[in-house]
């Protein structure tokens, strides 16, 4: 055995007894050691291998299979621009706090700056979008002692792991280790091995981590909340479950979603406020979505708690008057305030549906309405960035028995077909991923699934408006900037999915939004739905709604206090 060959059969043992159970692979040459270790793994029985060609896109699938199964994933790659490409995935997991282990193969050091192919400095190469970042040396034939070396490269995949996991503080999140190879970089063709090298496959023999570190207990730190006071909950993106008794206005990625006002972000947004406003607010988890929700946090007469683990909290506005990881609640909420709001909302809901359904044109809110309502129990939702999962948040009546999961950390498009990929290939149960149209192009690679590779069972509808529909609901959106909105903002691309999808053998479907709840029976295997939408008339439309939630509210009969 030679020394690239051992000191990866060490690392992908170590990362087994660590409890690695699936890892992502993009081919390559510096990174054959760890491809050649990886598939014997795999057809041992020790792991499930994913290999993909595309190092951005098996970034995303890696960060979706830790985002659904929370245990640590490595996506394995080779030097150069392919580390580079993991990037994005990586911001996403040190903001979102998924466990996401980069692992780069890499030129011995003493190639590094010389000229040498492939190669860059790849130390670092994540800044501080990681929890650690060891490198290790390249072991070398010539360097017999570097055959006593493998308890520090056991010790320094125990070391990452155990950051991913956030056990040694930050939370949990990503962790490059970079790995440089010298050659040969196969294993050798002959039975034999280089005296002392055997060694360095020996672990101990419980089967147990070289160093066991367990997962460290989040720092607990209490606020005081007295819920006798007029209380709104703001749940977003990871949020944990809301004190009963109080009305919430919740994210859909969030725990409590399903208990959540259905038409929360728009009450947020009208004169209820103007009668109902509260006097203080809980944030849970990480609210992005709604500007309604923002306003409200920033106004100085609401008292902002927030409850979080991570150390970056919500507090855009810096009106933040309390910040914890738990909750030691007085007093108990007046049934009249709940009642109040919740009077409220059921006006608001009907009046959202009875617009949208007046309204002729099939848009990203009546695919997201329909989508969430015919999803069967049991069944997995992976939400796109930009407009879909504002779609769901807007327009969806809450529900429970769906797993409820987006890319919230950096809420970029990139990567979100791999992700729900991912999400879908540990999930258990059917998968969804609900996306627009410039975010499946931007992940079109994550369709691309070798023969030999596990096909997730995920229906991929895409709510296809041609272009950038968000845009047409932000400030560029408004009449005056029409000159040069549809070149620089709308950016239709006229693709026609349907031949994409044939490119990569994938079935896909074209329906209207009315006849969305035919397709989301049972069904195996990865295939593409798409429904043609309209973003012209898209603001018109939220305008209307705005206005029919106003005056549907109206004074809410009883003690707002």
């Amino acid at each position: 055995m030679n020394p690239s060959t051992a000191l990866a059969t060490v690392l992908v043992d170590e990362l087994v007894r660590c409890g690695v159970r699936h890892a992502v692979l993009c081919p390559g040459s510096r990174n054959a050691p760890l491809s050649f270790a990886l598939h014997a793994a795999e057809q041992a029985g020790r792991l499930i291998l994913h290999v993909r060609i595309d190092e951005r896109s098996a970034g995303f699938l890696a960060l979706g299979l830790a985002l659904r199964s929370g245990a640590p994933v490595p996506v394995v790659c080779t030097s150069g621009t392919a580390a580079a490409n993991l990037h994005p995935a990586v911001l996403e997991a040190h903001h979102a706090g998924i466990p996401l282990l980069a692992v780069t193969a890499d030129r011995p050091a003493e190639l590094v700056g010389t000229g040498a192919n492939q190669t860059v400095h790849q130390a670092g190469l994540f800044g501080a979008a990681v929890r650690a970042a060891p490198s290790l040396a390249a072991p070398s034939l010539q360097a017999p002692s570097d055959c006593a070396q493998h308890p520090r490269w056991r010790s320094a995949v125990d070391r990452a792991v155990a950051a991913a996991h956030g056990a040694l503080g930050g939370g949990p999140g990503p962790v490059h280790l970079n790995v440089p190879f010298r050659e040969p970089l196969v294993p050798p063709s002959a039975p034999g091995a280089v005296p002392g090298w055997s060694a360095a496959l020996e672990g101990r023999p419980t089967g147990k981590p070289w160093t066991v570190v367990p997962t460290a207990a989040p720092v607990r730190a209490e606020v005081e909340l007295d819920l006798g006071r007029p209380t709104l909950v703001v749940a977003g993106h990871g949020a944990p479950p809301a004190p009963p008794g109080l009305p919430l206005v919740a994210e859909p990625t969030a725990l409590g979603w399903p208990d959540a006002l259905a038409a929360g972000p728009w009450l947020l947004g009208s004169p209820v406020l103007d009668q109902w406003r509260p006097e203080q607010v809980l944030v849970l988890g990480r609210p992005t979505l709604h500007r309604s929700v923002q306003r409200l946090l920033a106004d100085p007469a609401v008292a902002v708690t927030v409850l979080t683990d991570r150390p970056e909290w919500t507090d855009i506005a810096a009106t933040a008057v309390a910040v914890g990881t738990t909750l030691r609640c007085v007093g108990s909420p007046n049934p009249a305030w709940l009642h109040g709001w919740q009077q409220a909302d059921a006006r608001a809901a009907d009046a959202v549906t009875t617009t949208m359904g007046g309204h002729p044109q099939d848009t990203g809110l009546g695919v997201a309405q329909r989508l969430v309502a015919a999803l069967p129990a049991g069944a997995l939702l992976l939400l796109g960035s930009s407009n879909p999962i504002r779609d769901v948040s807007l327009a969806a009546r809450p529900r429970r028995g769906l797993t409820v999961l987006a890319n919230r950390g950096v809420a970029g498009i990139d990567g979100t077909i791999s992700t729900a990929t991912g999400t879908a290939l540990v999930h258990g149960g059917l998968g969804y991923a609900l996306v627009g149209d410039l975010t499946f192009l931007h992940d079109s690679n994550g369709l691309l699934v070798a023969p030999d590779e596990a096909r997730p069972d995920l229906t991929v509808v895409v709510a296809n408006d041609d272009g950038g529909g968000i845009f047409g609901l932000l400030e560029q959106g408004a009449a005056e900037y029409s000159g040069a909105f549809e070149r620089v903002f709308g950016t239709p691309h006229g693709t026609d999915l349907a031949a994409l999808c044939a490119a990569h053998h994938v079935p896909h479907i074209r329906v209207s939004a009315s006849e969305l709840a035919d397709l989301v029976a049972p069904a195996r295997g990865l295939r593409v739905v798409e429904v043609v939408t309209q973003r012209t008339g898209l603001r018109a439309l939220h305008d209307q709604i705005r206005t029919a939630v106003a005056m549907a509210v109206g004074p809410i009969v009883g003690d707002s206090a």
